[in-house]
């Protein structure tokens, strides 16, 4: 072998070596998941935030032709897509001036869910404002923390709505102190679905799916 030919085939191996390099470090960046947030981090603003799907009519009347469910009370039994549960708890919430309300309910089987209802301005000025009731799920996150960026979750990229710490006061069986603060952070998918964390301060975060049900959905049984 000529060391002119010699010389060619050194190079072709070098140039093999940084494209092979070059590509797997791409497909690493890829797939690397989000880093936990943390203290003194700058917010990075996503690159698209997904914004949320418009309010869906509800036929009829609250509070004439279906009952309001901000009349739900600890001791009520409601009816949640055809299951009868009980709310076992109540918490009132408020953040920056907004208030909301979220029930444990408890449908007998140890499966407990929290149904959150609040009333929603409208998504543009001069729109009525409309009832957002939220039917939570629990969903492992392996100790996940709330990043102020993107998350992946199954699969599924959720971008950053709302965080915060709102003020609370429990009625009934939350697990929850009778007053204290909340920590939220909040996501949604491009779909539309919901992600959320929640936690006592000092405590580690939970996370749950939610679910959008028409306000006139709710079948409410008042305590005697």
């Amino acid at each position: 072998m000529t060391p002119e030919v010699a010389a060619i085939l050194g190079l072709s191996a070098v140039t093999l070596a940084l494209l092979l390099g070059a590509f797997y470090a791409t497909t690493r960046q890829d797939r690397r998941q989000p880093e936990p947030e943390r203290p003194g981090d700058t917010p990075l603003p996503p690159a698209e935030v997904a914004q949320p799907p418009p309010p869906q009519p509800s036929t009829g009347h609250v509070g004439i032709d279906y009952p309001d469910p901000r009349t739900i009370k600890v001791g009520d039994t409601i009816d949640c897509q055809g299951v009868r549960t009980r709310v076992l708890g109540a918490m009132y919430l408020s953040w920056q001036g907004n208030q909301w309300t979220e029930y444990l309910l408890d449908d007998s089987t140890r499966c407990y869910q929290w149904l959150s209802v609040e009333t929603r301005p409208g998504l543009n000025p001069g729109d009525p404002s409309h009832l957002e009731v939220l039917l939570w799920t629990p969903v492992p996150t392996q100790g996940m923390i709330p990043a102020r960026t993107t998350l992946s979750v199954e699969g599924v990229e959720f971008f950053p709505v709302d965080r915060g710490t709102a003020a609370f006061r429990g009625e009934g069986v939350t697990s929850m102190p009778e007053r204290g603060l909340l920590d939220f952070a909040d996501y949604r998918a491009a779909d539309g679905r919901l992600l959320s964390f929640e936690r006592l301060q000092g405590q580690p975060w939970s996370s749950s799916y939610a679910q959008a049900l028409p306000p006139g959905s709710i079948g409410i049984e008042k305590k005697d």
